[in-house]
This record gives structure tokens, sequence and C-alpha cells, in this order.
């Protein structure tokens, strides 16, 4: 039933795409400004990029942006002047380089020796894979500026982290528990930070940070630069708020909406250990013939390109800890057709401009509803429509309920496959719908020797 489903989507994006052939050209005319080719000749940036040095330019460049998102319009000239910010902002909207191009600016201008244990800007965030992924930005944005920087989160031995504390980072990047456990350790000082980002505090707060926040903000040095950041301003949020930042600017930026109706969407329900065996079945139809895999983590897309290549897919990964070279090549074979499937984070994946993607598969749901809808918004466009597949595990329940308020329905489900996970269907229908809350509530309240671990 499913291979049907799936010849039917390619004879019907075949007889349209001859009928699109000239609003296609169009597109990619209009297009081009917005989002410019990895494989085009760097060109001058343009707004709030054009107050940002050399090194950064040309590393955005190289990432394939042009153009500033409005929250990095509006923000980046306040942060080049030293201001506090206020930012209501969420995910998508393209806040991390918001704050950390002018970071990085201010270290290159104003340079110091990364002294042992004391860094000079601490970015606090809630959870371990938006650390890492703050991380993957940083080591892009500052591709080509001497800027260091370390992530430290639990759940992984503290070791490697330890020792590049000890041979000095400008940039460390956090969650509240690790910090803590490190500080406590002596292994590092927050008495030289000159820059303060708490990104996402309302997620902070929901999971019970706000007593390890206050810890950290008492050893914080009075005199410095405050960027607090939160997808929505309730008040204990905006108590919170003010007693960080002095003076500050406030910047509120709406997210897009969601536009997917001519993306054909379906979950299947998957044990985490059957994913790979599930995808390499699905990639045993041609039909399938150039597909961007999502995976959260770099490891993952780096394991699950080994497994296709291995079951004689062609695939390649691309993620932050690949250097440009790399990044180019896997994306230029992709587009010749070379490779039949990329495999991605979503720090990667942006600036990517590839046409007539057959198929977008959510090997792992993000953890933000937002980058659902900008992953699978890379299929189904110059008037083609375009197919959606996402995997999902019971440890992933609450993240496809918040994708569904998101987008306000609910996605088709197929179970008439060999790898479905009934105790992950049954478990995703029994929970009772919230209301237009459910994207924050689902994440459940830990206790602190749990937050220990993120």
């Amino acid at each position: 039933m499913y291979e049907t489903a799936l010849e039917e989507h390619a004879r019907h994006r075949k007889d349209k795409a001859n009928d699109s052939q000239t609003k296609t050209f169009q597109g990619r005319q209009n297009h081009l400004r917005q989002v410019p080719r990895w494989n085009q000749e760097e060109r001058v940036a343009e707004g709030a990029f054009d107050a940002l040095i050399p090194p950064l330019k040309r590393a955005i460049s190289d990432a394939g942006y042009l153009t500033p998102t409005p929250i990095q319009e509006q923000a980046i000239p306040h942060l080049l002047k030293g201001k506090d910010m206020l930012g209501c902002a969420q995910t998508g909207t393209g806040k991390t380089a918001a704050f950390m191009l002018p970071i990085l600016q201010y270290l290159v201008q104003h340079p110091k020796k990364p002294s042992p244990g004391k860094p000079r800007v601490l970015v606090l965030t809630p959870t371990r894979e938006l650390a890492a992924q703050i991380g993957d930005s940083i080591s892009t944005y500052g591709r080509y500026s001497r800027v260091s920087h370390v992530v430290i989160y639990g759940g992984v031995g503290q070791n490697p982290q330890v020792a590049k504390l000890k041979q000095g980072r400008d940039v460390v990047v956090a969650t509240p528990g690790r910090l803590l456990d490190l500080m406590r350790q002596g292994h590092i000082s927050l008495n030289t930070i000159e820059v303060f980002v708490l990104d996402e505090a309302d997620r902070m707060l929901d999971m019970g940070f706000l007593p390890d926040i206050r810890r950290i903000i008492e050893k914080l040095p009075k005199k410095r630069q405050t960027l607090f950041f939160s997808a929505t301003m309730a008040p204990p949020v905006v108590a919170l708020a003010q007693t960080l930042v002095h003076n500050a600017v406030r910047i509120s930026i709406n997210p897009e909406q969601p536009t997917v109706e001519k993306i054909s969407q379906k979950i299947l329900f998957v044990d985490k250990k059957n994913k790979n065996p599930l995808l390499i079945s699905l990639l045993g139809n041609p039909l399938m013939d150039r597909v961007i895999v999502f995976t959260r983590m770099k490891h993952v897309a780096n394991r699950v390109a080994e497994k296709l290549n291995k079951a004689g897919i062609s695939a390649t990964a691309i993620h932050g800890n690949k250097s440009q070279r790399a990044r180019t090549q896997a994306l230029s074979g992709f587009k010749r057709g070379k490779t039949r499937v990329l495999v991605a984070t979503d720090v990667a994946a942006r600036g990517i401009d590839v046409e007539n993607i057959s198929h977008v598969i959510n090997y792992d749901l993000p953890e933000e509803p937002e980058m659902y809808v900008h992953r699978i918004g890379r299929t189904g466009r110059a008037g083609l429509e375009g197919s959606a597949i996402s995997f999902c595990s019971v440890e992933e329940r609450g993240m496809l309920d918040s994708i569904e308020v998101l987008i306000g329905k609910k996605v088709p489900t197929e179970i008439e496959h060999r790898f479905h996970s009934e105790a992950a269907r049954i478990a995703i229908n029994s929970r009772t719908p919230s209301g237009s809350g459910l994207r924050r509530q689902w994440r459940p309240r830990r206790n602190r020797s749990a937050n220990r671990h993120r």
C-alpha cells in the first residue's frame, strides 16, 4: 500500500514538472537574492550583515546566507554597540546568528589570550541538543576567526570538557546542571564573563532550572552585556528578565506561519532500534530519487550515512564538524545526482538550496516544532508537490504533539509497514490535547539530580 502511494505521488510530480518549468525559472530568479546557491561566487552581504567584519562576512557567505532575517536585521546593530537585549523569538527565526555574530565580532576586535577556566562569554541553554547546535553555529560563523569555544553538558563524561576549559576558551556554551558541577569542582570561574546569553528562558523555567539559574547569575560580574531570549513572555519570564537586563533593547519577532498544505505528510511509528532498518526499507523504492534525511545530532548523521552506504544506498552526511570543503563537495555530489541521500543536521542544512527534493525524512523529530516546518519545506517547491515522512518513537511522542499544535492538524499515520511500533502509536494516541499551551507542556519537569544529566 505504501509503495502504491509513492508511485502515485511520483507520477503526479512528473506530470506537473513540465507545466511548472517557467514558474521554476522565475522562482529561482526571485529566490536568488534571499538564499544564495553554494556554488555561486561570494557576494556582498546586505543590511545588518554589512556591518560585520570580513571574516564573519566570508563565513556567512560560505554558509549560504546573504540577506539577514528580521531578528538579525533588528538585533545585530544594537548588539554591536554593546547594548543589553530582551528578545521574544522562537527557534527558526535566525536567533542564534543574531546574537552570535555580534559576540564573535566583539571577541575578534577585542582579543585576549584565553585563560584556563575563565571564559569571556557564557551562553546558557536548557538542553544538550540546543547547546550542541549553538556550538555548531559558532564553528560555522567563527570559521575564519580565532575564537575558541567549548560546549559542556551532562550525560557524557566531563574529562574532555574539563581538558578544553584548562586550555582556555573564549566562549562556553552550557546547560545549567553540568556548569554548576564544574563550578563546584573549581574547573570554571565566571568572574571574567563579559557577555552573558540566557537562551530559551521560558523552557528553563518549565524544566525547573530557576534555582540553578539564580546560582549562576550570582557568580557573574555586575558589569556585563546581557542578552535574554524567550519564545514567550509569561509573568515569571518577565520577572526573571527584569533582574538581568538593564536599559535593554526590546525585540519581538513573530514566527513564520507554517505553509505545509502542498506537502504530503506521514508519520511512521517505530522503535528507536528499528529506525535504520525502516529507513533502508523505504529507500529501497527507486521513486525516492533525491532525499534529505534529518537527524538531531551530528554523530547520528554520520552513523545513518554509514549504514545506508553499507546497504548500497549512496549517502553522505553534512554537519557542523565537517570542513567547508567537505560540505561543499557533499552538496555538489547531491545536486549532481551522484549522491542520492543527504543526511543533515538542522544547523548544517541552513542555506542549502537544492531543487526537486522528492522526499524529506525526519529520522529524528526536531525538539522545536517550528523546525519541522522548515525541514519539510525543502520539498514541494516550484509548484511541485512534496512528500515528508517522519519517524516517531515512544520517546518522541511529545515532539509530535507540539508539531500538530503548531500546524493545526493531525499528521496522517501509516501503520502498514513491517517495523510498526504499536507501543509508540498507543503512547501518542493516549495523550489528551490541552489546547494552545501543549507546545510547552510536553516536556516533563525534572528533579535537580535529573537535570544534572542534560
